[in-house]
């Protein structure tokens, strides 16, 4: 799936990436936490990982439910 739809302005785009890497941030400090440096960054990866999976696979409106592109 496409990180951007066709619908989405500049602003939209902007503050989608913005959001993400505070996300992320806010994931990793939180693995390294309950986990300690090398568990917390196996750990972010194996979610980070996990999360990225789920976007893809998630269908939405110009995608159809298989994940392959509607034209």
């Amino acid at each position: 799936m496409g990180y951007f739809s066709k619908n989405q302005d500049r602003i939209n785009r902007g503050g989608k990436i913005v959001a993400d890497i505070y996300c992320a941030l806010l994931l990793l400090a939180f693995s390294i936490a309950f986990f300690g440096w090398l568990g917390g960054v196996v750990a972010f990866i194996i979610l980070e990982g996990a999360l990225l999976a789920v976007d893809f696979l998630v269908p939405n409106d110009e995608y159809n439910e298989s994940g392959a592109i509607v034209r």
